[in-house]
């Protein structure tokens, strides 16, 4: 049972390769180019079928982000997260805000799905209306 063929490998990639490339920018540019790195996050989430795929993918996209961390393109550590405990901290925080990012981009990928089904059938409600009194 493989469950890999559901997941979108191009989110996937194009995710991680975003949140890398803005860690770049703001290294090489202006520090204010950081945050931005979620963008590929939430692309990552978005673009997998379900809440539990985005998660992961979240969770994956955020990779480049611990490896940029640690060649210091974040800037120095000192103090606590020059320890190992601390390394080890720092990327269990890393991951997990990824995938919280991937779970709400998939989130938002279901509410609008259900919005745009919604509105569909609100739009459908009235157009048989007259076909059926011809019929009679």
């Amino acid at each position: 049972m493989n469950k890999f063929t559901d997941l979108n490998f191009k989110a996937l990639v194009f995710g991680a390769a975003i949140a890398g490339a803005f860690i770049l920018f703001g290294w090489q540019i202006n520090d204010w180019l950081y945050p931005f790195a979620s963008i590929g996050l939430l692309y990552a989430g978005y673009g997998q079928n379900n809440w539990k795929q985005g998660t992961l993918c979240g969770a994956i996209a955020s990779t480049p982000i611990i490896v940029l961390t640690f060649q210091g393109y974040m800037g120095q550590f000192d103090g606590f997260f020059l320890t190992e405990n601390g390394m080890m901290a720092l990327t269990a925080l890393i991951l997990i805000i990824g995938a919280f990012v991937g779970f709400v981009g998939a989130w938002t990928k279901r509410s609008r799905e259900m919005a745009l089904a919604e509105q569909e059938k609100k739009q459908n409600i009235g157009k048989n209306k007259n076909k059926k009194k011809n019929k009679k």
